[in-house]
């Protein structure tokens, strides 16, 4: 088995060469939010409030939703924020490794100098599943409820499996050495840095209890077969974990996206578009 945090992070490395060849070129320019002393890139789309905020999985940056913006737009009339995270798209570059809670820290502070504050339906892919986590469990009276669309959750990241992953990386993390520097490399490389930590850290999380969840799995999960990050146990373990978070509590409910891979915004954003108006009843 490969590192599963790392996995979702190439596995969005490669949508992202996919998606910027297909998506809307017509992204509202960047309003830039000092946080810190490093500068993120928030795009805003008008509308009324509340806000409804996507935030794209690793290795890619806010253009990653720019073809679901304006459908969201359109059948919610609510205000959409994307925005990139430290070390992508427009936003400044932060040394050194990974860290949830600082990318947190930094979702936290443009939320907050941009008045979303208030019955927010956050929106969050694969790797950012972490940063929902955190920011709800540290706000939760800030959000009406979150969408985690194959996100990453602590179930699961047990010891086992981040035991078995973890060596069997290597080979991948040193074909990002000897590459051509990158932001999305650099972010691998960061990642790697820090992952059993982090890991470790984050399975011992409890999602809050007054936060409800909308949790989105793909039908081909990250581990299928005949991709490079094949692994059918880890695959399995995808899934019932998944379900196993889903059950934990009444307000939280489990959908499946049939005919998706983990890129279920270009796949299947009917799924997650349904997932937004439920929360919004």
């Amino acid at each position: 088995m490969r590192s599963t945090a790392l996995i979702l992070l190439c596995a969005c490395l490669s949508l992202l060469a996919a998606q910027r060849a297909t998506a809307d070129s017509t992204q509202v320019p960047a309003r830039l939010i000092k946080c810190a002393g490093h500068k993120l890139a928030f795009h805003i789309t008008p509308g009324s409030l509340p806000a409804i905020v996507l935030d794209a999985g690793g290795g890619n940056d806010s253009s990653y939703w720019n073809s679901l913006v304006p459908q969201l737009a359109q059948r919610t009339g609510s205000m959409i924020i994307t925005y990139d995270r430290a070390g992508m798209g427009d936003s400044d570059e932060v040394p050194g490794p990974w860290s949830p809670r600082s990318a947190t820290d930094d979702l936290a502070c443009g939320l907050q100098k941009l008045g979303a504050t208030h019955h927010v339906i956050l929106v969050s892919h694969s790797l950012a599943g972490q940063i929902a986590t955190y920011l709800t469990r540290r706000h939760p009276e800030w959000f009406s409820g979150v969408v985690l669309v194959d996100a990453s959750i602590p179930d699961f990241y047990t010891e086992d499996m981040i035991a078995k992953q973890k060596a069997l990386y290597a080979p991948v993390i040193a074909e990002v050495k000897a590459a051509p520097p990158s932001k999305p490399g650099r972010q691998l490389l960061a990642l790697s840095a820090s992952f059993v930590e982090t890991s470790r850290s984050f399975h011992k999380v409890t999602w809050p209890a007054r936060v409800p969840a909308i949790v989105i799995v793909s039908e081909k999960t990250p581990f299928e077969a005949n991709t490079p990050t094949a692994d059918a146990a880890a695959a399995q373990w995808w899934r019932d974990a998944q379900a196993q978070f889903a059950r934990a509590a009444s307000n939280r409910r489990l959908v499946v996206a049939d005919r998706s891979s983990h890129d279920v915004a270009h796949d299947r954003p009917d799924v997650i578009i349904g997932a937004v108006m439920d929360m919004r009843k």
